[in-house]
């Protein structure tokens, strides 16, 4: 296998406005939202500055143990134990928990600004957005410290308080079913009004596409399939290629190059760009745990696909574009922009860019919701687009597949599912057993091959490529109960269970001090 090496803080530590100048800058006077003008500025703050991208990966199935040689961060160690963290800096439970509500907070702001303005009609996008942010934030949070939504368990299921209006605070969690209700409240009310006209910089707010883009991924994860299509279909359009990431624009390219272009509000696929302060870059390599050279090899890029393995002659095109070394593997995607503050002192803010909303992983939504209503043909078409943008038309004798209910079925038909806790590497494979969370595949006799599991195994593999370093693989070992296991040195593995209860992270301790329920264990 084949690593491009790179010192990462050398090779990105950059000036942050080498990337787009990307953000209309709020008011310096905020207090003061005495018109539409201020307000439109104002609602940049009501997005999340922070990501849950080292609390979700090290979470998940994505991480490997790369031994006692390297230090182990407290917050790792304990994320990686399935264990409630007990440190407050950045990238912990507390840092999200934090943020996300302060972005909630300001979105009530400007929506309690609105409503003292009384032009609900001329200010119909700014409420529109400023309810998305708050739906967003509360998604985010809904997605670390609660369990996956589940329809039998939501009336017993803890939600989280949602405040609907400035200086609102309560203790009450409420229920997993009272929360989604509210955030599809809000989403529902605002879709009707997103106009991408009030911004000088729509991908870093909830333009048309981002905003259609994150209706689909709620309603798929609310299991409103229909939804989640009709909505997925207005933000991928009638040609979705023209909202793929062209990656054969990224070959020639190096890692820092690579990281600009995919981070560009003018590149097609993303719908939207939110950058947040956060040293999540640093996590990714010479740590005890991280997607390593083993995870890479037979869990995510280089594990046998039907588009092929390996590093040489795979026409998957992350495939030969990874970088790093046995401790810990990238595509560089997320790496860091340096904002400074004083350049002479070499001292200011470390900030990374998640691709919250892309085409690429919008059309995978669209798939798995025709995956789940059994539309196999539909699913089929949107996974042979993204193999078309994703692979190459050749590489060394491997030619790029196309994707058939036979090919995939014959595929994962030779597969053995991967077992919680393997004796060996080679017992690893990206066959995983489903125990889905308050749904239902189709189920069929020992012997008989079953299609809807085969497709769904696919289409969630592509999304844990697509979205490695995000953190967002953790929803998905939630929502379909993929059971694995985290291996320690001298010590038991740590295995997480299909309905496992730490699956919701646990609230701060500052917060349960205070007087709010904790999460059950």
């Amino acid at each position: 296998m084949k690593f491009k090496y790179l010192i990462l803080g050398a090779a990105v530590s950059l000036a942050f406005t080498s990337c787009d100048s990307y953000l209309d800058k709020s008011p310096d006077d905020r207090a003061e939202l005495s018109d539409k003008e201020k307000l439109t500025q104002f609602l940049t703050s009501c997005y999340p500055s922070c990501n849950i991208s080292v609390v979700g990966e090290t979470s998940s199935d994505n991480m490997g143990n790369n031994g006692r040689t390297y230090n182990a961060d407290i917050m790792l160690d304990q994320l990686y134990r399935f264990q409630d963290v007990d440190v407050t800096g950045n990238e912990t439970p507390y840092y999200l928990w934090d943020h996300y509500y302060r972005a909630v907070a300001k979105s009530n702001e400007a929506l309690g600004a609105a409503e003292r303005l009384n032009d609900p009609k001329g200010l119909s996008a700014q409420i529109a957005e400023a309810k998305l942010c708050r739906a967003y934030s509360m998604f985010m949070l809904a997605n670390v410290f609660c369990m996956a939504w589940n329809p039998d368990k939501a009336d017993e299921y803890l939600g989280l308080p949602y405040p609907l209006k400035t200086g609102e605070a309560s203790n009450a969690r409420g229920t997993l079913r009272q929360l989604y209700e509210t955030i599809n409240r809000d989403i529902e009310e605002a879709l009707p009004n997103v106009n991408d006209g009030i911004y000088t910089q729509p991908k870093y707010h909830w333009n048309y596409r981002a905003a259609y883009a994150f209706a689909a991924r709620f309603n798929l994860y609310y299991m409103n399939y229909d939804k989640a299509i009709e909505y997925a279909d207005k933000a991928l359009g009638t040609n979705p290629q023209t909202v793929l990431r062209n990656y054969a624009n990224y070959e020639p390219l190096g890692a820092v190059d690579i990281n600009n272009l995919y981070n560009r509000a003018s590149e097609a696929a993303n719908f939207l760009l939110i950058p947040s302060y956060s040293s999540a870059s640093r996590y990714v390599f010479n740590q005890r745990y991280g997607h390593n050279a083993t995870m890479c090899s037979y869990e995510t890029y280089w594990a046998r696909a039907p588009w092929g393995s390996g590093s040489d002659d795979n026409p998957l095109y992350w495939s030969n574009k990874m970088y790093g070394n046995q401790s810990g593997v990238t595509y560089p995607k997320m790496y860091e922009f340096f904002e400074y503050t004083d350049k002479v002192a070499g001292i200011g803010y470390v900030h990374v860019i998640d691709q919250a909303f892309t085409g690429d992983e919008t059309l995978l939504v669209r798939a798995e919701a025709y995956a789940l209503k059994n539309d196999i043909s539909k699913a089929l078409e949107d996974m042979n687009i993204w193999v078309v943008s994703h692979c190459k038309e050749k590489a060394g004798k491997n030619l790029r597949p196309v994707l058939t209910t036979a090919l995939v079925d014959t595929f994962y038909t030779k597969l053995d599912y991967a077992p919680v806790i393997p004796d060996g590497d080679r017992d690893r494979s990206i066959r995983k057993i489903f125990h889905p969370q308050g749904f239902k595949l189709n189920t069929v006799a020992p012997n008989e091959v079953n299609t809807q599991e085969n497709i769904i195994q696919l289409i969630l593999h592509m999304r844990r490529l697509e979205v490695r370093q995000q953190g967002y693989r953790f929803y998905d070992v939630k929502r379909y109960g993929i059971e694995y296991a985290h291996f320690l040195t001298g010590e038991e593995p740590a295995v997480f269970k299909a309905g496992d209860l730490r699956g919701a992270i646990q609230i701060p301790s500052d917060v349960v001090k205070a007087g709010m329920q904790k999460n059950p264990r």
